[in-house]
Parts: structure tokens; sequence; C-alpha cells
């Protein structure tokens, strides 16, 4: 059925809406919200309600392109060099190393079980390999979004360890999987010429995000724009040029994206609280958007079919193949103790990365190649489903958890402090107990280093005094030295940041 642009709008804004209530009632319940968008795309696709006949890989994957760009360079800025630095090697070692380890493993298991338990398909050696290239990388978005938005602090720095390596890893997964398609088409290829491409993808994909992401942040702070807004259309600009000036010349333009948000992110530029804001949004935008056209491309009455070979790979990736190359990769370094390790490898999600990966053999007409996507899509959804839904418990059975530390939200005042001043905020209502000594601010005990900044009265608000009247239901702003001078006046005053 052919459907008019303007319902085609309606119909995507509908499905936009209803992700955003279904991702909120999900992390309520502990449930990964990129689950349900995925899950919403199917019941909107052909085989579900039909509300959109969506049939174009190339269209999927150009999306998937764009989403990846926005998702690595948002999380390469929110990602502090000082919490990753302790973990750089043995990160990096996961994204190239353990990746291999995990394609290595798993190709030669679905090649063990199609070509001597499972008759329903054969794959090739060759095949074999593509197919757990494809899923050998751990998903940046799945990670960056789950580990975020639950808030989860973890011991042993696994959380920067985690999302480095899911930052990075992309490249090594996307080189195994264009060279395998490569052999699969042109079975002449030398090693010799996988090795220089591999080398030569990484080099030139580093170098170029390090060294364009450097001049990017001169540029931005050089650069006089008019209008405000407009910087973080120049910061969107820079990340598609990083993209794009890198893959034209070889090199690996997802490395370059994380790396030169990493480098712009630990730099001081021009409105950079609004423009990490705007990437915010704009990161579950494209998350959104991504999960849905994936979801939309499957169509779920052909997964039951690799239903049982799909079992067999997911559980043999999340049991065996993830396990293994994380205990050998990390052996060498004595920060992560067995505990880090196994919710290291529990933490390997298979997320939208591999099923855009999955269009790539498909696009370029390889054998097997609309069943492997299937598979991917089965296997995405069982790992989502099992280790995406337990992360936080697997984390609190191991005692590998970190107590939350207040999070001292604004609700009445809009205003924010630069990464540079270490400075907290917070907002308190004004209660009985406050207002025992007295009602004017004066006459209440405020630590020393404590400033009631603001006051906000019903729709007014203004700048108090010594001598400023409170009343029962103001809101105070609050500003400290840091966060300890804040739990203290917290403690004085007997409230509760939330309160």
């Amino acid at each position: 059925m052919t459907i008019s642009f303007e319902l085609f709008l309606l119909i995507g804004s509908l499905l936009l809406f209803l992700s955003l209530l279904v991702g909120k009632t999900g992390y309520k319940y502990g449930v990964p919200t990129l689950l349900l968008f995925l899950l919403i795309g199917c019941l909107a696709g052909t085989d579900g309600l039909g509300l959109i006949n969506f049939n174009s890989p190339e269209l999927a994957q150009y999306i998937g392109v764009l989403a990846l760009n926005v998702i690595l360079f948002s999380g390469g800025m929110d990602t502090r060099v000082s919490e990753i630095k302790p973990v750089v090697v043995p990160g990096l070692l996961l994204a190239t190393v353990g990746v291999l380890l995990t394609a290595i493993l798993t190709g030669a298991f679905i090649y063990l079980i199609t070509n001597n338990f499972v008759h329903s398909v054969t794959f090739g050696f060759v095949e074999s390999m593509l197919l757990a290239s494809i899923m050998s990388s751990t998903d940046s978005a799945s990670v960056f979004s789950i580990l975020r938005s639950k808030g989860l602090q973890l011991k042993q720095n696994l959380r920067p360890l985690l999302e480095l390596e899911s930052g990075s890893n992309d490249p090594m997964a996307y080189m195994l999987t264009i060279v395998l398609i490569q052999l699969l088409q042109s079975p002449d290829v030398s090693g010799w010429e996988v090795l220089w491409l591999l080398v030569k993808q990484l080099v030139l994909g580093g170098v170029c995000g390090l060294l364009l992401g450097k001049l990017s942040v001169r540029v931005i702070n050089r650069i006089d724009l008019n209008n405000d807004a407009l910087y973080s259309v120049l910061l969107l600009t820079v990340m598609f040029f990083l993209f794009g000036f890198t893959s034209f010349i070889g090199g690996n333009g997802y490395l370059a994206v994380y790396a030169g948000g990493l480098l712009i992110g630990n730099h001081r530029f021009v409105h950079k609280r609004s423009s990490l804001k705007f990437f915010d949004g704009l990161t579950w935008l494209f998350q959104i958007v991504m999960f849905l056209s994936l979801g939309l491309l499957v169509n779920p009455s052909e997964l039951l079919p690799v239903a049982g070979i799909g079992l067999l790979i997911g559980l043999f990736m999340i049991i065996f193949a993830r396990p293994i190359s994380v205990f050998l990769t990390l052996l060498p370094f004595k920060q992560f103790d067995v505990r880090g390790k196994l919710f290291a490898s529990w933490v390997g999600l298979r997320g939208a990365v591999p099923i855009i990966f999955a269009t790539y053999p498909w696009i370029a007409g390889t054998p097997n190649a609309k069943m492997m996507f299937n598979i991917v899509f089965f296997i995405t959804i069982l790992s989502l489903v099992v280790q995406g839904t337990l992360i936080s418990k697997v984390a609190h059975w191991l005692h590998l958890d970190l107590p939350l530390p207040p999070q001292n939200k604004l609700k009445e005042f809009d205003v924010e402090f630069s990464d540079d001043i270490k400075s907290a905020m917070c907002e308190v209502k004004v209660n009985d107990a406050m207002l025992r000594n007295g009602n004017r601010l004066m006459d209440i005990a405020l630590p020393d280093h404590t400033l009631v900044a603001m006051v906000k009265r019903k729709n007014r608000y203004f700048i108090p005094r010594g001598n400023t009247h409170l009343e029962i239901g103001d809101v105070v702003l609050l500003i400290t030295d840091d966060e300890a001078a804040m739990r203290e006046t917290f403690n004085v005053l007997g409230v509760h940041p939330d309160e």
C-alpha cells in the first residue's frame, strides 16, 4: 500500500511519541528501551499492523550510519579522558584483540554446528566467519544507553572501560565484515592486502580523528557566529566532516568520529554546555529512528525458522565466546579481578550495529545474506532481553555497583555551571524546620561557603538579602563550594535534595 508523505509523517510522529512513552515505562521496569524501539518497529511493519511498508536495506544502512556517527561522537564528547586514562590499554585491546577473538571463536562454532548438527542451513567457513564478524563488537548505542540511563556506578573502572571498548570496537568489526565480503566475492585477495587495509583504517581513523578534532576546537573558538544556536550546527558539521573526510582517504570514519568527539569534549569551546545538551537530545532521536527503521526492515515471520540456530549462536556468544575473549585479553591486567572480568563479559551487548553491518552482505548480494540478517536480528533481541535486562542485577550480584551520588537536579531554576567550575548547586523547598529560628534569611543557620543565590515564590524570582522574609513553600537556589559542602548543608537544614 502506498501512503502519502503527509500520512507517513503522521504515522512516524505517532511512532516516535509511542517510543518515548514505552521507553519511560521500560526504564521503570528494567527493560532496555532500545529493545522496545525495535519491537515497535516490528509491530508497525509489514508483518505487523502494516502501517509502513519498509523493505530497503540501503535506506536502513544510511540511517544507521548517520545514527552511529551521532552516537559515537556524543559518546566521545561525554567521556572524560581522566576516567579512561587508567583503562586505555585494556579498553583498546578489548576493542581490537577481543573483537577478533570473539569473531574467531563464534565463527568456528557456527561452521561446526551448521555443517554437522543443524541441517536447516549450511554456512561455509568464510560465511561462518562473516556472520560471526558482523556480531563481534559490543554495541555502542546499547552500552551507552543502558549504563548512562541507569546511572550505574561501578568499581574497578569498569564503566569507562566498557564505554571505551564499545565506542572504539566498531571499526574492527566493520573491517572484518568488509574484508570477508571481499573474500566471498574475490577469493584471491591476499593476506597482506587484508593486513594493510586493517592497519590503514585504524591508523588513519585515529590520526584524523585527533588532528581534525584539535583543529575543530580552534575553529569553533575563533569563529564568530551571530546566532548562538548555530554553534551546535557547526559541531554537527564537524562530526560529518570527520566521518566523510576520513572515509574518503581510506581511514575508518567511525573511529575518527569517536576519537574526534573524545578530543573535542575534553577541551573548552564556545557554548559547550548547550552543544552537549543538543547532542544528548539528538542521540536519543537517532537511536529511536535507527531502531525503529531496523525493526521495520525485518519480517517477524522470518525469525521463526532461524530461532533455533539463533538461540544456539546467541547463547554460545554469551556463555563462551565473549567470556573467553575477555578473560584472555584482560589476563595481563591485575586491576580487574574475576568479578570484573565476568561483568565485562556480561556487557557484551549486541544491538543496532550488528544489524546495520548485516545489511552490507545483503546489499552486496552474498549467499545466505538475508538469512544472516535474520539471525543477527534474532540474536540482538536475545542479547538485549537476557543481558541488557540484567546488567544492574549482575553488577549487584557481583558486588561491583557503587552507591549513586545525589543528583541535585534543578527543576525550578534553569541554570548550570561550566564543567571547569567545581561548585555545586541545589534547590530546596522551604519548610517549617528551616524557619524554626525566624523567617528571615539571616535567621537560617547556613554553613560557611553556602549561599542562597535566588528565591522562587510562586511564579516570581528574586535575589534575596539577609533581611528577606521567606515563606513556607518558597524554593531557594543554594550554591556551595563542592558536593561535600552541599551534603553538609543538607544535614544542617535537615532536608533531602529531592524535597
